[in-house]
């Protein structure tokens, strides 16, 4: 953990420094003001070979050039990317080492454990605001194939779980979220079936166990095709939220949301050129 700790020190800080390209000023205030439901716009971390990589959103669809933020990262077995601190402007990050959840704020210099025991989930993700708060939640797949929610506090600590999917989760490959995909301005879960297929479960707006999702809506088949599924919010500043993916041949790919639960995504556009297939992680 103390490797994991100095590594996380050096990205805070680089996170911090302004860069000739860097938007993340103006982000913040988007975030700010979008605070749930409304959609925000994230960069998009990547990890590859044990080093992790930050890509600013360009604002009008796609991303900026990478910035290296090192190496070491194989050391952390989940990371996960909230929008906790400066009341919804930090792009913060919760890391799993050794079964030990783990919370950074972008403007702090401490720590601080969530928890341990975390080891019963097989994948985490940052899904936006489900429980009522500010605070984006995190949703947790049990290994037993059960989904849980986590509503976050301001301090980056979590509330007790609830259980939002009783089972059969673990045939989900996989999970996105941090947005509205139905229009509706509740938020949503993404998830991809083994088979390919993707849904979307809308969410309820009632934080009440095995009620925070709706009945699944079916976006489409074929989507196995792609390797890696994520949202960073409102990527090309529409208003509403889209989904990134890369696909098996290395391509990145966005898919704009049109908040149409008939329709949820216009025809994807392609806004990386190659070697995304690389990647083992984007958050």
């Amino acid at each position: 953990m103390a490797v994991l700790s100095g590594l996380l020190a050096a990205l805070l800080t680089a996170m911090r420094t302004p860069l000739p390209w860097n938007d993340r000023t103006g982000n913040a205030a988007a975030q700010q003001a979008q605070v749930a439901p409304g959609p925000v716009m994230f960069p998009l971390f990547a990890r590859k070979s044990g080093r992790l990589y930050d890509y600013e959103p360009k604002g009008t669809g796609g991303v900026r050039p990478m910035v290296d933020m090192g190496g070491g990262w194989d050391e952390a077995d989940a990371l996960v990317q909230a929008n906790v601190s400066e009341r919804g402007k930090g792009n913060d990050l919760y890391h799993r080492t050794d079964g030990t959840l783990y919370y950074t704020a972008e403007r702090g210099n401490d720590t601080k454990v969530v928890g341990g025991g975390w080891q019963i989930y097989d994948r985490l993700i940052s899904v936006g605001n489900m429980g009522g708060t500010a605070e984006p939640d995190l949703v947790a797949r049990h290994t037993d194939g059960s989904l849980w929610l986590y509503a976050a506090r301001p301090d980056g600590l979590l509330q007790p779980r609830i259980r939002i999917g009783s089972g059969g989760w673990g045939a989900m490959t996989a999970l996105a979220g941090r947005g509205d995909y139905t229009g509706d301005g509740k938020t949503d879960l993404i998830a991809r079936h083994s088979d390919g297929t993707l849904y979307i479960y809308p969410g309820t707006g009632n934080y009440v166990a095995d009620g925070v999702l709706g009945a699944r809506i079916t976006v489409g088949t074929g989507w196995n095709v792609h390797k890696l599924i994520v949202s960073t919010g409102d990527n090309n500043d529409d208003g509403r939220t889209d989904l990134i993916a890369a696909d098996t041949a290395g391509l990145l790919w966005l898919f704009k949301g049109t908040g149409n639960p008939g329709s949820p995504f216009a025809p994807r556009v392609q806004i990386g050129t190659g070697g995304w297939a690389a990647f083992d992680h984007l958050f």
